[in-house]
């Protein structure tokens, strides 16, 4: 049986150390802190809608010794106060869509956010997986047609552990 590995798949990005990444609905960190490992020059915006993940983040951040990473409590269906406008290089977006109810207003303030030719990394639970959450799982092709709609391209396609699939998608 093989999850998601966050490392694993973020080697599959062309990342630069330099880079500015967001990555939405964070949580306590599972995909910020192995992104801002690899973007040790570069900054990484942790926005979820509760503190508590939050502050469990920065805890787990600063035990690391990571200091890349800027909290920003938010709802990303909305304008995320404290990210401007073409600010970002990567957006990521994972295991996050079966919650909300606003897919496409996700995507439309990953692209307001996002630099030209900058990227969105989705990695979702797939429809048919044994485990994980019962209800609001979105098929790779809901996900690519919301994304093709607002004018991103899909890049890149593959397996992300035996229940996550992953896209990775071009402004």
């Amino acid at each position: 049986m093989e999850f998601v590995d966050p490392t694993q798949i973020l080697n599959q990005i062309e990342l630069r150390a330099n880079m500015t990444a967001a990555d939405f609905g964070s949580g306590a960190g599972g995909w910020a802190i192995p992104l801002a490992k690899k973007l040790e020059e570069g900054r990484v915006f942790a926005i979820d809608i509760q503190e508590e993940p939050l502050s469990a983040l920065e805890s787990r951040a600063k035990i690391q010794g990571i200091s890349n990473i800027k909290k920003i409590i938010a709802n990303v269906e909305e304008r995320i106060p404290g990210l401007t406008g073409f600010s970002c290089d990567l957006v990521l977006i994972t295991d996050l869509l079966f919650q909300i109810e606003d897919k496409k207003g996700v995507f439309e303030e990953a692209k307001r956010v996002l630099k030209p030719g900058g990227r969105i990394l989705v990695v979702e639970w797939t429809p048919q997986a044994s485990l994980g959450p019962e209800d609001g799982r979105v098929s790779q092709e809901e996900v690519k047609e919301i994304a093709q709609r607002l004018g991103f391209l899909l890049e890149k396609e593959f397996k992300a552990g035996d229940y996550h699939y992953g896209l990775v998608f071009k402004r």
